[in-house]
């Protein structure tokens, strides 16, 4: 009982907030919220400052007053363009998750306690005065008792306790709509909180985020092109992360980036390149990607930091996105139903020739446009809105990453409008479609499969003879042709892998024919 008074408290609060905001974005979704919502609009009345503000910009004003896990949770929602709209998810991707500093004395004491030491052993110098401070985190510059000069980041006090409390709130408000509106199950609203969860849990890991720093570095250490700050292990806690320090020019300042002789056109170029490498070759991407965490060097070198949040995609996804592109740039919108049917993100029962149709009426829109306003980023998150219509399941992965290009694609339009991105980058696009999408790939990617199959074998058979063990201690006979045949056949234990043989000459014929 106290949990769910505790809730309501909480729950008066966000609609205190929500309603001076005017900013009740799911009042709409049953009369029971309608009523809230009037309800709550009188209570307290909407501010008249606000009236110009996008519906959006006031509900990203109005998570920012909430605190932490709210900014958290609204830069989350900015993936969902399927629940929010396009214009509303967009305008959450621009929610700033900047916070007023905490006490040098707090962050000095949780470095103390993860170290089992004090401040003084481990750095010769530490800025009282932090360089960042976000919700979850605020960033000091040091050096290290070895002289090494680096960027040390402290998680803040008492935002993991206040996590936990907004997180079972939103379990509850997902548990209550359901109940209310079962028809949102296609939405999982459960399996939203519980990405949330798991998403800003690791987020507040920096271990977790040292290790993605590592790792994104490990993926570039041969690409001149792209700069990853490396990682302090000694002085890196579940609470404390230290990196090394590096410096660039913010990716947005054109000013800046032309008077260090740069161009910025090749500076565009290098930061899609970078993103599509992340995406389709390392299948591993900084969803972050904001104007405050790319800087540029004097080399033209991407600089990338803060790695709290990062993407994976799998093979099969990189495939089925590729092939998904490519049907929309080329305006093949069979091509992009069918790889959506055979991916299973739309149900077999339906049309294909509707789900093109649709496609289409998305596509074109965006596709007519002069090529520096085409945004694949929002084609992708029109796609997602028609997803209801054809119970089209959610993919995470693809959220992520829509609103990560949303986000990447705003820093290439600032710094040169008059150019597109991904138009830069097209023709390592196309060298990738050709290598991955081509009859050789194909022939590759069965080898693959067949080798796959081929290695299961042995297991399969053991589970056979298991089974027809199995049988026969229960004392059911089996008739004398189908014993032989579970046996392999005439030809004994060889007539069961002679077929598998085959497959196996088959595929090192393929492979050496390739080599």
């Amino acid at each position: 009982m106290f949990t769910t008074l505790g809730h309501i408290t909480r729950l008066l609060t966000i609609a205190r907030m929500l309603a001076r905001h005017d900013a009740m974005v799911f009042s709409e979704i049953h009369p029971a919220t309608r009523t809230a919502a009037r309800a709550a609009k009188f209570i307290w009345r909407p501010s008249a400052d606000l009236k110009d503000l996008r519906t959006g910009q006031r509900l990203a004003l109005a998570l920012a007053k909430l605190g932490p896990t709210f900014i958290k949770f609204g830069q989350a929602l900015s993936t969902r363009a399927d629940l929010l709209g396009e214009d509303v998810a967009a305008d959450l991707a621009e929610l700033q998750d900047r916070l007023p500093p905490f006490a040098f004395k707090d962050a000095e004491a949780t470095i103390a306690a993860g170290f089992g030491r004090p401040l003084t052993e481990l750095f010769s110098s530490f800025d009282e005065k932090p360089v960042a401070a976000a919700s979850i985190a605020q960033v000091h510059f040091a050096i290290t008792t070895e002289g090494q000069e680096v960027a040390v980041k402290v998680l803040r006090p008492s935002v993991a306790e206040a996590f936990k409390r907004d997180i079972a709130l939103l379990y509850w408000l997902a548990d209550l709509a359901l109940q209310a509106l079962p028809k949102l199950q296609r939405l999982k609203p459960r399996d939203v909180v519980s990405t949330f969860e798991n998403t800003t849990r690791n987020e507040m890991n920096f271990r977790f985020e040292a290790a993605a720093a590592q790792e994104l570095a490990e993926n570039f250490a041969n690409d001149p092109s792209v700069k990853v700050p490396g990682v302090d292990w000694q002085r890196t806690s579940e609470r404390v992360l230290t990196l090394e320090r590096v410096s660039g020019l913010r990716v947005d300042d054109r000013s800046a980036i032309e008077a260090a002789g740069l161009d910025p056109i090749v500076v565009v170029k290098t930061a899609a390149e970078a993103f599509f490498k992340m995406v389709f070759t390392h299948g591993f991407f900084h969803a972050d990607m904001h104007p405050g965490n790319l800087f540029v060097t004097n080399e033209a070198t991407i600089v990338v930091m803060d790695f709290g949040i990062m993407g994976r995609i799998d093979h099969a996804t990189q495939r089925t996105l590729g092939e998904m592109l490519l049907g929309f740039l080329t305006r093949d919108y069979k091509k992009v139903a069918e790889v959506h049917m055979s991916a299973g993100f739309v149900p077999a029962h339906k049309s294909v020739d509707d789900f093109a149709q649709a496609c289409r009426s998305i596509a074109e829109p965006i596709l007519g446009k002069p090529i520096a306003e085409i945004s694949l980023a929002r084609l992708l998150g029109q796609l997602f809105q028609i997803a209801e219509t054809f119970e089209m399941q959610t993919q995470p992965q693809l959220l992520l990453l829509q609103k990560s290009m949303l986000v990447v694609e705003g820093v290439g339009r600032n710094l040169v409008p008059e150019m597109n991105m991904w138009e830069l980058a097209k023709p390592m696009i196309e060298s990738w479609m050709r290598d991955q999408l081509g009859t050789e790939a194909i022939v590759m990617t069965a080898t693959e499969s067949a080798i796959a199959t081929l290695a299961k074998v042995p297991r399969i058979i053991d589970r056979v003879d298991a089974a027809t063990a199995e049988l026969q201690s229960h004392g059911l006979k089996l008739h004398p042709d189908t014993a032989q045949a579970l046996r392999g056949g005439n030809g004994g234990a060889w007539g069961r892998w002679i077929p598998w043989l085959a497959i196996g000459a088959l595929v090192i014929a393929l492979l050496v024919e390739r080599n």
